[in-house]
């Protein structure tokens, strides 16, 4: 299991280390921020947009955060005299901490009720509740998820398993989505290899369509079977679109997949979240999830920019007992040198169109063996 240790930056934000099984003990130094940080300052609001029901973050404070700065800046590389950075320790394994530029947060609470039949709702404003954390999957400043070995991804498990629990049980939070953004083509701000985690005071509109549709089939089987394990019994039976099976997940490429590149790895066993996965789960998914990055990235000459998306079902009562954990992965690569824009149809009216067959990408994604561990992987120093 991981060390877990928690400590405060200077401006109160959570710093929490997450250590690979066997390492030393935290160092006193190691838990202390010498920056002297001013106070963190009141959260912004979220503006309800009566059109389409959805609740929109108005975030101004994150104009003037951190963007792509140089490796002797890095403000996630472990801290040195030169550059004391938001990890106050001089090496780590893998590091959560509340973000110093959240789209939601510090605050936490309810956000105002939906509004009453027969009224619009235009105008209603509440404070941006909520809570966004950065999780440093690496003290390297260079590399990927791809390239950790499989200890330090469980361990970058374990942090996403317990951050979602712990933030679950917050006031006011309704949705935790731990992803990853990789690669300029996505829009990443940091180079170092790190990843985020959204703890939302809504369900998310993205979480709130599929969650409708995964109820009404709950309720249509009377609630035998989730839609997402009928959907994964569906693909097996079928086998064009599979990618890979192992004892505990399997991922294929969706039938109606949106984007070029798509995958959905889901558990074969129903969970609502990362938290309850099992000791076993776990360990097998440090390793599938390793195999299928590095699949992508064996696909063309240079890294692929992907998002990874881990679904976890809402905690609102309704949607949850239908909701199934999984991961889906995307990536706007559609060859080697072009990539799919979202332009008129899917950006104005979600209407997507892909211009890859889902079979055809999961017969490439088969016949790419996952390239192997690199002799030196992103572990570190600590031992």
């Amino acid at each position: 299991m991981s060390r877990i240790t928690s400590t405060r930056l200077s401006d109160s934000r959570e710093l929490i280390y997450f250590d690979d099984p066997g390492t030393p003990e935290r160092t006193p130094e190691s838990l202390v921020d010498h920056r002297g940080l001013p106070a963190r300052g009141e959260p912004g609001e979220v503006r309800y947009d009566a059109l389409s029901g959805d609740w929109v973050a108005v975030a101004a404070h994150r104009q003037s955060r951190t963007h792509l700065p140089p490796a002797d800046q890095c403000p996630i590389c472990p801290t040195t005299a030169a550059n004391p950075s938001e990890i106050p320790a001089a090496d780590y394994d893998v590091v959560v901490f509340e973000n110093r530029f959240p789209s939601l947060g510090p605050a936490l609470g309810d956000i105002p009720p939906l509004p009453a039949p027969g009224t619009s709702g235009h105008g209603m404003t509440g404070p941006a509740f909520g809570r966004c954390e950065v999780v440093a999957f690496t003290p390297q400043h260079t590399g990927s998820f791809a390239e950790l070995g499989e200890t330090r991804a469980r361990t970058v498990i374990e942090a996403w398993a317990q951050r979602t629990e712990a933030l679950s049980a917050m006031p006011g939070i309704k949705q935790v989505f731990p992803f990853e953004n990789r690669g300029a083509d996505i829009g990443v701000t940091l180079h170092h290899p790190h990843g985020q985690i959204y703890a939302y005071p809504y369900v998310t509109p993205r979480a709130a369509q599929l969650g409708a549709v995964a109820r009404k089939y709950y309720d249509d089987v009377d609630a035998k079977e989730t839609l997402a394990a009928s959907l994964l019994k569906a693909e097996r039976e079928d086998g064009s679109r599979m990618v890979l099976e192992a004892e505990h997940f399997s991922a294929y490429v969706p039938f109606a997949a949106r984007w070029p590149l798509e995958i959905h790895l889901v558990p074969h066993r129903s969970v609502p979240d990362l938290a309850a996965l099992t000791g076993a789960e776990r360990d097998e998914l440090s390793h599938v999830y390793l195999d299928l990055l590095k699949r992508l990235d064996s696909l063309y000459p240079t890294p692929m920019p992907y998002i990874s998306a881990w679904h976890q079902a809402p905690l609102d009562p309704v949607l949850r007992p239908a909701g199934q954990l999984h991961l889906q992965l995307t990536s706007p690569r559609r060859a080697a040198d072009k990539l799919k824009y979202l332009a008129g149809s899917e950006a104005a009216m979600g209407a997507f169109i892909n211009d890859t067959t889902p079979e055809a990408v999961a017969e490439r994604l088969r016949s790419v063996a996952a390239a192997p561990a690199s002799p030196k992987t992103l572990e570190g120093t600590r031992a």
